[in-house]
């Protein structure tokens, strides 16, 4: 529950200072002065926070997890893919909303507007690769090859939350605000698939019957 709390305390404390235009905001501006130097690199490195890159990886991960966890013979092989799903879904139901309530203007970087608080490519990064991450991890044996596939994770998120920092398109906070909300969302998905598990452990299969 703590692992839930912290990033629900630490979304509430930097949408706080966005509101209240609080200290926060003087920092973020230099740490965004000293970044922002738009080039190609950072261009395609924000292009990992777009639902067309991201989404795709996702949605491998939902397909391969339900057909293994089915051919397996799991019960209740559904939930995890399916709270990945919700996950995903979350994103734009939870962003959208604060965007407006927020009203945040942009970076000197892109043309005036407002409506850039929570970053919605790195909240799309942060739950799409992550969800895949959670729901692949069980089904890998090797303790190597989970450590990568978890470094490549954080190396995805990290480089769209970068690019979209370099190029302009965010401010430091916008990301920092997603980052918090996307593990939030994350933690909920794990929790759930523990759930899920422990239930599948404890509970014969209705295909396999007792064992």
């Amino acid at each position: 529950m703590l692992l839930l709390v912290v990033p629900l305390l630490l979304f509430s404390l930097i949408t706080w200072q966005v509101l209240a235009d609080g200290p926060l905001l003087d920092l973020d501006a230099r740490l965004s002065d000293a970044l922002v130097r738009p080039d190609r690199a950072s261009e395609l490195l924000s292009d990992l926070g777009n639902a067309q890159v991201a989404l795709p990886v996702l949605a491998i991960a939902l397909a391969v997890t339900a057909w293994r966890l089915r051919a397996t013979g799991v019960d209740r092989w559904w939930l995890p893919p399916a709270a990945g799903a919700a996950a995903m879904v979350l994103v734009p139901v939870l962003v959208v909303p604060l965007k407006a309530w927020t009203d945040r203007p942009g970076t000197p970087a892109v043309p005036p507007a407002t409506g850039y608080y929570p970053s919605g490519h790195t909240a799309t990064a942060v739950v799409a690769y992550g969800a895949a991450t959670l729901l692949f991890l069980p089904l890998l044996g090797s303790p190597a090859v989970r450590r990568a596939l978890v470094a490549l994770c954080a190396l995805l998120i990290l480089g769209a939350s970068y690019g979209l920092v370099r190029r302009g398109y965010h401010w430091p906070l916008d990301v920092a605000g997603s980052w918090c909300l996307g593990a939030a969302l994350l933690v909920g998905l794990a929790l759930v698939s523990r759930s899920s598990r422990r239930t599948s452990a404890g509970t014969p299969s209705r295909r396999s019957g007792p064992s």
